[in-house]
């Protein structure tokens, strides 16, 4: 079992009420801080993206939380502060998340540049077909979390994420889903970049799937991870460009 497998079952292991969350570095993570996550958003308080990860955000949704109830305003989720939240928390029917509501507006949409990311032919065939000036690189050799760092920083309008994978039949293309969330404008982009692939001609088999990746749980705005398997010449470079042209659209039409 590697790392992040073992890491994953432990955060797992969390239910709300477990721990006291607050924000403290390194961030808590868990099921029990996206389960908090997804009942303050429920409320109309925005915690960020639901991805079981307790930063600033979350902080300030639950200070707002606690200041509406009249309960001691920590930024803590104290036994107190969770009876609270539970008494108010809906028991019948599904209730929009506000996260989704503002991933569906795109208010939240960031105005930085588009980081691209990756290696292999198909990643750098992407990149010459990208418009330049609107792109930030990464070193090829860097972690998931300088990545995911750059592009939070610079508020940056998306990523993208190409990397072969000799595993991989055709080509997969992943958006952030995870608990009771997904990233709603990352659907539409991997929906609208897979209808764009079928449209090749020799094209190999496309995927669409929502996944729980880092680099997708760690960037807080759009992002679309492509990984694919063997791909020869003509196929490389039209799909190249039918990823290109969608991406370029989505982000800077």
């Amino acid at each position: 079992m590697d790392t992040t497998t073992w890491q994953r079952l432990e955060e797992a292991g969390w239910r709300l009420g477990d721990r006291l969350l607050y924000l403290t570095r390194p961030y808590l993570r868990g099921d029990d801080v996206a389960d908090l996550q997804v009942r303050l958003s429920q409320l109309g308080f925005d915690p960020g993206r639901i991805d079981g990860v307790f930063g600033p955000l979350l902080h300030d949704a639950l200070l707002e939380f606690q200041t509406n109830c009249g309960v001691t305003t920590d930024g803590t989720l104290t036994r107190r502060t969770l009876l609270e939240l539970r008494r108010v928390t809906p028991t019948v029917g599904e209730r929009t998340l506000v996260t989704e509501l503002r991933d569906v507006a795109n208010d939240g949409r960031f105005d930085g540049p588009l980081v691209v990311w990756g290696h292999g032919r198909l990643h750098d065939a992407v990149l010459t077909r990208l418009p330049l000036s609107l792109v930030e690189q990464p070193p090829r050799d860097a972690s998931i979390e300088r990545v995911a760092s750059l592009a939070n920083s610079q508020r940056a309008a998306g990523v993208l994420v190409v990397m072969p994978n000799d595993v991989v039949e055709g080509i997969e293309l992943h958006y952030w889903a995870s608990y009771r969330s997904h990233s709603r404008q990352g659907e539409r982009l991997a929906s609208l970049v897979a209808a764009q692939l079928t449209s090749v001609d020799t094209a190999p088999r496309i995927s669409v799937a929502g996944m729980s990746l880092p680099i997708l749980r760690e960037t807080k705005m759009t992002t679309l991870h492509i990984t694919h398997g063997l791909l020869d010449d003509n196929d490389n470079n039209a799909c190249a460009q039918a990823i290109s042209a969608t991406v370029t659209e989505f982000f800077h039409n």
